[in-house]
């Protein structure tokens, strides 16, 4: 479980370490530029946090398992503070990720098949080295890190009512909900194909889900965690679902209208607004959340250039 004050001194932490990322205001909507972060994407603010909380770390330095956004985040901050980073990735995970994990100086150790065996690999190596494990989304300090946007949000948004924000293992969504409770409403929103938040809502705990959809690799975790459980019950999270043409649909219309480039999982949550799984009520001021921008640029210019689909949680 975490809480607004525990957001509060991540924000205290992590600053002059990541970018206080823009909002951009148009026709009653302001969406959060966080694709703008180190790295691409938002989990640069929970790695630091985990990282700087930590304290003094062994030679081992830290470890993460995650092919995607969560381990360039983790392998950027250790080498800002001149730490070793190793990264357990499955085997499968897209070239162009391994070799940017590798650009970072991390040293990547590719293993199995799925998300799972290098999540079991990487807490081992932990074990075993004594070094620091970065979980990709369901640790106190990686949720506290993120949710220092929602802080931001507040400062920026005079008056904000309702912050949109899409779901994959949740991390994102329990720092934002606990940095803004009591002052903004949170909802979740899902590809139909990884639905993570909605189902845990609906059996009154986190439970399995089949992953599959053009947002896997960066939604694709195949089960809430339990810090975003926790806190979503707590604030009254709510959840939306869309699906995968609406996302498509949603990141062309960022790049039409905006020029704005953003991954399936950065358009998720604009989808619910164009869709209307979210409608907000006259007046409601909203914030839409575009969380990452590790996407190939040639999809983005058509609706159905999709990027390969992936099962790799970031």
């Amino acid at each position: 479980m975490i809480s607004t004050a525990d957001v509060e001194r991540a924000a205290e932490r992590i600053r002059g370490r990541v970018r206080r990322t823009p909002v951009l205001a148009d026709d009653g909507v302001w969406f959060k530029l966080e694709q703008l972060q180190h790295t691409g994407s938002f989990k640069a603010r929970g790695a630091f946090n985990r990282i700087i909380a930590a304290g003094e770390l062994s030679a081992a330095g830290v470890v993460a398992a995650s092919g995607g956004n969560a381990g360039l985040a983790v392998a950027h901050a250790a080498r800002e503070f001149g730490l070793a980073a190793r990264v357990f990735v499955p085997a499968n995970a897209p070239a162009v990720k391994v070799a940017k994990l590798r650009a970072l100086d991390a040293g990547v150790e590719l293993v199995g098949d799925k998300y799972a065996d290098a999540y079991d690999a990487a807490v081992k190596h932990a074990a075993d080295s004594g070094a620091l494990f970065c979980h990709a989304y369901d640790q106190p300090e990686i949720c506290a890190g993120q949710g220092t946007i929602g802080l931001e949000l507040l400062e920026q948004v005079d008056g904000l009512d309702t912050i949109l924000v899409a779901v994959g293992g949740g991390g994102l969504l329990a720092g934002i909900a606990a940095a803004v409770e009591g002052r903004a409403r949170v909802v979740g929103v899902e590809p139909r194909t990884a639905p993570t938040l909605h189902s845990a809502l609906a059996a009154g705990e986190p439970v399995p889900v089949e992953v599959s959809g053009v947002a896997a690799d960066s939604l694709g975790a195949s089960r809430l965690g339990e810090i975003a459980f926790a806190v979503a019950t707590r604030a009254d999270v709510g959840s939306v679902l869309v699906d995968d043409a609406a996302i498509l649909d949603a990141r062309a219309a960022l790049w039409d209208r905006y020029r704005l480039a953003v991954e399936p999982g950065g358009a998720t949550a604009f989808a619910a607004l164009r869709t209307g799984a979210y409608r907000p009520a006259p007046g409601e001021r909203v914030a839409v959340l575009l969380c990452g921008a590790n996407t190939d640029p040639a999809t983005l210019t058509s609706p159905s250039a999709a990027p390969p689909a992936a099962r790799t949680p970031r």
